[in-house]
C-alpha cells in the first residue's frame, strides 16, 4: 500500500534503509479513513497501519474538537489502535492528524469527518421481490475497469474463475431491465477490494485434471474490507449506482462477510493483535461445518470450536470476534459501508460459523445508528430447527437473541428443489410449511429457487422450464420474501460453482445475443421471462399475495392448494406436480369471506392464464389442472 507521509513532508520508511527501519516512522493506512458527527457509536476505534508504531506512538490532531486518547499498539509495531472522540461542535472536513513518534519523528496522514447521514435505510419486507445478481457476471458497462494494471492476468471470459468484466456501471445501466421483472430490491455479492492477482492457494482442477489457480471475482476474499474492488469500479461508481437504484425506487442490499477474509489479506501473515485470529496460518483447524453444534446445548467448546473457529477450506483465516478490537473493527465496517454507499440492507454471510454473542452485539450497534435497516442472514442448512435458532425474535438456550430479521429458507429450498425439479410429491412442500410454527416469525423468511452456492435449477435431475415456473409462483405468492437469482428468469442452465454463475448473454462485448431484449430471448426464455415478470406484477397489484394470512386447503400426493386472506381480499392457489391431467378440489368452508359463507356459486379465471376456471358450488372448488401447472385465482369480494 502506498505510504500518505511523503504528501506531508515528513519521514517516510523506505525499504532499502535496512532491518533498522522497523523504528523509523512510516504510515500506510488508516481505518475506517472517515466517521461522521453525532454517530450512536462513539468514540470511534482507529486501526492505524505502518511501520515504528510502538508503544509512546500518539496521534495529534489540528482540531480542539478531535480528541483521541486509549491507544495500543502490536508488537512488532505495525499496528495502532485509538479513540477518536469527534466533538458535536467540530465541523465536517479533512483533517489532517499526526503520528508522533517516541524518538520526534512526526508523520501525517488525513482524516475525514463527515456530517451524519440523511439516509435511513427502508430495509426489506414481504412487500418485496429481490433480484440477486454476481456483478462480474452480470454486464460490463466500463471496459476500461477490466485489467488493472497489477490484475491483468486475472481478466479472461474463457475461464470460469476469472474476471469477466461485470461492473457498477453495467449494474447501473441493467436497472430499467431488473425493475422491469417486478423485483424492488437488488442484493449483490461483495464489493470488497479481493486479490489483484491468481489465487493459487485456493486451486481448483480443470477438465484436463490440471489444478488452476482462482481469482477474487466473486468478491468473498477481501484483502481491504474499506475499498472497492478495482474491476467493479471506484466507489464513486458504487455509490451512483445505488444513488440511481433510489431513483427508481429499488432497495439495495450489500453482502457482508464477518466470518473471514481473503487468504491475501495482509492480517493473514501479521495480525494487528495476538488473537486477531482462531489459529495463524501455519497452525489452525478446518472448518467441520457442522452447524448444528452451535445450537446443542450439550456440547463443549472444544465441540462447537471445531465449527466456530476453523478456517473455510482450511485457507480462509477466521476472525475470533470474542477479541474486542476484531468485534469494534468489523461493527464500525458494517456502519460505514451504510453510511457511505446507502446501503438499505445487510446480507451477512455465514452466520452459524460466527459467536451467537458477537451477533446480539453486531445486530444491536446497527438497529441503533440505523433503525430502518434489516439483516438478512445466510445459514446454509435444510433444518428449520436450525434456520429458527438463528432467527431474532427471542432468545436461545444460552440467552442469545440475534435479532437477525430474515434468514434464506434452505428449510423450504430442499423441498422446492425435490418437488418442481425432481418430480418428487408435493406433499413435501406442505410438510415443510407446517414447521413454520418453529419460527419468531415465518413470514420474514426470504424464499428462493436457487442462489450461487449450488447448481442452478435447471440442472436438476429432471428439471423442465414448466417445474421452475411452478418453483417461481410458490415463492411469488406465499409468505415470505422472494429471491430471484439473475439468469433464472431465462431459466439459465448452470452445474455446480463455477457453472452456476454464468455470463447473463448480452451484458458483455462481443455476446453473440442480448437476453436483456425480447428478440434476443428464446422462446423458452420468453416464456419464463413473461412468466416472472407477470409474478412481479401480481404481487405489486395485489397485497394479499404480499401480506396475507396463509391457509392450506389441499393436502394431495401430487396437488396442493393454499389461501392467502387480507381482510376481505382472498387468492387462492392451486399446484398440479402430476405429469398428467388431474382434478383438485376442495373445501372452502374454512375461509372466512362472504362468497362462501353466503353460499353463492361461481368461477373465477387463471390470473396466470395458463389454467381453467376454478369452479366453486355449495362451498367446494375444484379444477381440472393441465400437467405440471400453478394457477392464481381471485375470490370476488361480492
Amino acid at each position: 500500500m502506498a505510504s500518505l507521509s511523503g504528501l506531508y513532508g515528513f519521514a517516510e520508511l523506505r525499504a532499502d534503509e535496512g532491518a533498522e527501519a522497523d523504528d523509523r516512522l512510516a504510515f500506510e493506512k488508516v481505518d475506517p479513513p472517515s466517521w461522521w458527527k453525532g454517530s450512536t457509536l462513539s468514540p470511534v476505534r482507529l486501526l492505524i497501519q505502518g511501520q515504528g508504531l510502538y508503544p509512546g506512538t500518539t496521534i495529534r490532531t489540528e482540531s480542539p474538537y478531535l480528541t483521541v486518547y486509549n491507544y495500543r499498539s502490536s508488537e512488532n509495531g505495525h499496528y495502532l489502535f485509538a479513540d477518536l472522540k469527534i466533538h458535536p461542535d467540530c465541523k465536517a472536513g479533512t483533517y489532517t492528524f499526526s503520528l508522533e513518534h517516541r524518538n520526534g519523528e512526526r508523520v501525517a496522514f488525513p482524516f475525514t469527518v463527515q456530517h451524519k447521514p440523511t439516509h435511513r435505510p427502508r430495509g426489506f419486507s414481504s412487500d418485496d421481490f429481490i433480484y440477486f445478481v454476481m456483478p462480474d457476471r452480470f454486464c460490463d458497462g466500463d471496459p476500461s475497469n477490466n485489467a488493472p494494471a497489477k490484475s491483468a492476468i486475472t481478466f479472461d471470459r474463457s475461464k470460469p474463475r476469472h474476471y469477466h468484466g461485470g461492473d457498477f456501471a453495467g449494474l447501473t445501466s441493467k436497472l430499467p431491465y431488473i425493475q422491469s421483472l417486478g423485483t424492488t430490491a437488488i442484493w449483490t455479492t461483495p464489493v470488497y477490494d479481493n486479490n489483484d492477482g491468481l489465487d493459487y492457494k485456493e486451486a481448483y482442477p480443470n477438465s484436463d485434471g490440471v489444478k488452476e489457480p482462482t481469482t477474487g471475482y466473486h468478491g468473498y476474499g477481501a484483502i481491504d474490507m474499506y475499498a472497492v474492488d478495482e474491476h467493479l469500479g471506484k466507489m464513486e461508481d458504487l455509490q451512483s449506482f445505488v444513488r440511481s437504484a433510489h431513483q427508481l425506487g429499488l432497495k439495495v442490499i450489500q453482502d457482508q462477510v464477518a466470518n473471514h477474509t481473503g487468504p491475501y489479506h495482509v492480517w493473514a501473515e501479521d495480525p494487528p493483535t495476538p488473537t486477531w485470529w482462531n489459529g495463524t496460518v501455519d497452525n489452525h483447524t478446518a472448518n467441520n461445518w457442522q452447524k448444528w453444534t452451535a445450537m446443542n446445548p450439550r456440547s463443549t467448546d472444544d465441540v462447537r470450536s471445531l465449527n466456530l473457529d476453523g478456517w473455510f477450506l482450511d485457507i480462509l483465516p477466521d476472525f475470533n470476534q470474542d477479541d474486542p478490537e476484531v468485534a469494534r473493527y468489523l461493527i464500525q465496517n458494517s456502519l460505514w459501508w451504510i453510511a457511505n454507499a446507502q446501503f438499505d440492507a445487510v446480507r451477512m454471510d455465514t452466520l452459524p460459523h460466527v459467536p451467537r454473542s458477537y451477533w446480539n452485539q453486531w445486530t444491536a450497534a446497527l438497529k441503533k445508528e440505523f433503525p430502518g435497516v434489516v439483516i438478512l442472514g445466510e445459514l446454509f442448512d435444510s433444518d428449520p430447527v436450525l434456520l429458527s435458532y438463528y432467527q431474532g425474535g427471542r432468545p436461545g438456550h444460552d440467552g442469545v437473541d440475534t435479532q437477525i430479521d430474515s434468514l434464506f429458507d434452505f428449510g423450504l429450498f430442499t423441498p422446492i428443489r425435490k418437488v418442481f425439479a425432481q418430480g418428487k410429491s408435493i406433499r413435501e412442500l406442505h410438510q415443510m410449511f407446517g414447521r413454520d410454527w418453529l419460527y419468531p416469525d415465518a413470514n420474514r423468511l426470504t424464499t428462493f429457487v436457487g442462489v450461487h452456492d449450488m447448481q442452478r435449477f435447471m440442472n436438476d435431475e429432471g428439471a423442465t422450464t414448466a417445474g421452475l415456473r411452478m418453483a417461481l409462483t410458490l415463492i411469488a405468492t406465499s409468505r415470505g420474501t422472494p429471491l430471484i437469482y439473475y439468469g433464472d428468469e431465462i431459466a439459465m442452465p448452470g452445474g455446480g460453482d463455477p457453472d452456476n454463475r454464468r455470463d447473463f448473454p448480452g451484458g458483455f462485448p462481443g455476446d453473440a445475443r442480448n437476453a436483456f431484449t425480447a428478440e434476443g430471448r428464446t422462446a423458452i426464455e420468453n416464456d419464463v421471462w413473461n412468466h416472472v415478470a407477470r409474478l412481479g406484477q401480481l404481487r405489486k397489484d395485489h397485497e394479499v399475495l404480499r401480506r396475507g394470512k396463509s391457509l392450506d386447503l389441499l393436502d394431495a400426493e401430487q396437488q396442493y392448494a393454499y389461501a392467502r386472506l387480507l381482510d376481505r381480499d382472498c387468492m387462492i392457489i392451486v399446484f398440479n406436480n402430476d405429469v398428467s391431467p388431474a382434478v383438485a378440489k376442495f373445501p372452502l368452508e374454512g375461509l372466512s369471506i362472504e362468497p362462501i359463507s353466503q353460499g353463492w356459486s361461481f368461477q373465477c379465471d387463471d390470473m396466470l392464464g395458463v389454467a381453467p376456471p376454478l369452479v366453486i358450488e355449495d362451498g367446494v372448488a375444484s379444477v381440472t389442472l393441465p400437467e405440471r401447472t400453478a394457477a392464481i385465482y381471485r375470490m370476488p369480494k361480492k
